[in-house]
């Protein structure tokens, strides 16, 4: 199980403005949660956030990579992009981005709108 580190913390720290953000391990990293809602992954002392279609094109335009690893010798590539590094230097920052996670994680939870006949 992977251990809290210096750097879960201090992102956990600059992530406070989007609500109560809470850990949990994953995928030999961490998932981050904000008030219940899975919107980022930390593995290997890097952040991922979570996009969906309407937030991609923002994520692929900053040039971020996107969050894979290996199962069954196949690559498995998530919804999840890396986030730019000026979110270590400025917590601003790490809220602008972070909302676009918290954005993407409630489209993810809504249900679907049921047809009127």
């Amino acid at each position: 199980m992977p251990q809290r580190s210096e750097f879960l913390d201090f992102v956990i720290g600059q992530m406070g403005a989007l609500g109560q953000i809470t850990a949990r391990t994953m995928f030999g990293g961490h998932g981050l949660y904000c008030n219940g809602l899975f919107i980022a992954i930390i593995a290997s002392e890097q952040l991922y956030l979570k996009a969906d279609a309407q937030s991609q094109p923002r994520f692929e335009a900053a040039g971020l990579k996107r969050f894979q690893y290996q199962a069954r010798g196949k690559t498995v590539r998530l919804m999840y992009y890396e986030a730019p590094t000026e979110v270590y230097d400025d917590a601003r920052v790490m809220t602008d981005w972070g909302q676009l996670a918290l954005a993407a994680a409630v489209r993810a939870r809504r249900p679907a709108r049921q047809k009127m006949h």
